[in-house]
């Protein structure tokens, strides 16, 4: 393997980077079609067309007395889960609610001038969806990062789903995460079917007000096509890292740090942007020598083949502009000067100061959420937080005083527009 080196002074240097960063704009071939008749189809024929696709794509058999997992099967998780493991995803746990609840916002008022009151009401949501990637693969930090969130929000109910294996059976793990986090129902379904059934509801499943989770090319084409029936986290992309380093940086950590993201999928994205060619020789032997190791070699060669750059720039100041434009889910500062630097980053999901501070730290156990924008949407998104669960609400009250003072210019911009009835709406009141 042998990852490219680029050079923002060389021509061409655009055309390259612009393939790794829009490397995910297709959804491939019918996706699109094919989603939108499971969606339809589930939406018309409930339960039926939900068992039908868990049994034609996932392999597993269910009827309404076994697609939703028993508080029995959550027991006979629990025990079976090793206590040293358990004390990992309750520290987690622990952590993830200690960061979210600092973000929770309150109701808030005031009476202006004229005695007019304003204000604004929070309410969570009652019903929120969450979906986990399952079968083969356990993701427990996925239940905790978007479940907790929305309990510490005060959402009155958390549905999850999760596809089963082909023994009909979900992953121990992710039921012990689901009992931490405060899960309240869960569901041995998923793919695109899952996604519509949240959305849609079934005679098993209840529809929910929001739905949050990653999940493959299908889950995220169902999110993005079931959105305005219910409200969703965001369109979940590829992992992403982009390292700022100097020659002050341990080649070694930022070739750990590629990988670590790179392992996610075979389109993940793992650059690195140095002012220093002998630093970024360092690096590409150094992922070298580690690549060797990976247990998931194929899937990371892959993405780093196709997708992994180390990019030479003039100066620390063109890295900062680089990593602004693209974005990323994350960004990493291993150099002399981190905090320096680190005021000038405007856009990333997450931001890891210093080389102790890898994007596995926020992966599991900082405390921020790792569900993160990606594919650039970092310029406009933020992560999933607390804040994502809840409504907010106007409230306004006036008084006969507060409504004649402001009354001439209501009417006068109500005209403005053409809108006659809106004007009289507010004369109607001051008419003898």
């Amino acid at each position: 393997m042998k990852i490219r080196l680029l050079k923002t002074s060389e021509r061409g240097f655009d055309a390259a980077l612009k393939k790794i960063v829009e490397r995910n704009k297709s959804n491939g071939a019918g996706v699109d079609e094919t989603v939108a008749a499971i969606v339809r189809a589930v939406r018309e024929k409930g339960d039926r067309a939900l068992f039908d696709f868990t049994r034609r794509f996932d392999g597993v058999k269910i009827d309404r007395r076994s697609v939703e997992v028993a508080k029995r099967e959550v027991a006979a998780a629990w025990k079976e889960v090793p206590s040293r493991n358990l004390r990992t995803l309750r520290l987690a746990a622990r952590r993830i609610a200690a960061f979210h609840r600092r973000q929770v916002e309150k109701s808030w008022g005031y009476r202006d001038p004229l005695g007019i009151y304003l204000g604004q009401r929070i309410a969570p949501l009652a019903r929120v969806g969450v979906y986990v990637p399952g079968g083969k693969a356990a993701y427990p930090s996925t239940v905790l990062m978007n479940t907790i969130p929305a309990k510490v929000a005060g959402v009155t109910e958390v549905v999850m789903t999760t596809p089963a294996g082909r023994d009909g059976k979900v992953n121990p793990l992710i039921l012990a995460a689901a009992k931490i986090a405060g899960v309240d129902r869960i569901f041995r379904v998923g793919g695109a079917q899952a996604i519509a059934a949240l959305a849609y509801g079934t005679e098993s499943i209840p529809k929910v007000d929001k739905i949050v989770g990653p999940g493959n090319i299908y889950v995220a084409t169902a999110k993005r096509l079931v959105f305005g029936e219910v409200a969703i986290d965001s369109i979940a992309g590829p992992s992403e890292i982009l390292l700022l380093a100097d020659n002050s940086a341990d080649p070694e950590h930022i070739a750990a740090d590629m990988l670590s993201q790179a392992e996610h999928d075979e389109l993940a994205a793992a650059l690195c942007v140095t002012p220093s060619a002998a630093l970024a020789e360092r690096i590409r032997a150094a992922l070298e020598r580690q690549m060797r190791d990976g247990k998931r070699q194929a899937i990371t060669l892959k993405a780093l083949e196709n997708y992994g750059a180390i990019i030479v720039c003039r100066g620390l100041a063109e890295a900062v502009e680089i990593a602004n434009a693209i974005a990323p889910e994350h960004i990493e500062l291993i150099l002399r000067e981190p905090e320096r630097w680190a005021r000038q980053i405007k856009n990333a999901g997450a931001l890891f100061v210093g080389p102790y501070s890898p994007p596995p730290l926020g992966d599991y156990m900082a405390g921020p959420n790792h569900v993160l924008p990606t594919g650039g949407t970092a310029r406009f998104f933020s992560p999933l937080g607390a804040y994502d669960f809840v409504k907010r609400m106007s409230v306004i009250r006036a008084e006969k005083r507060g409504l004649r003072a402001l009354a001439p210019e209501i009417t006068r911009l109500a005209r403005l527009e053409g809108l006659d009835d809106h004007a009289r709406a507010v004369e109607a009141r001051f008419k003898k």
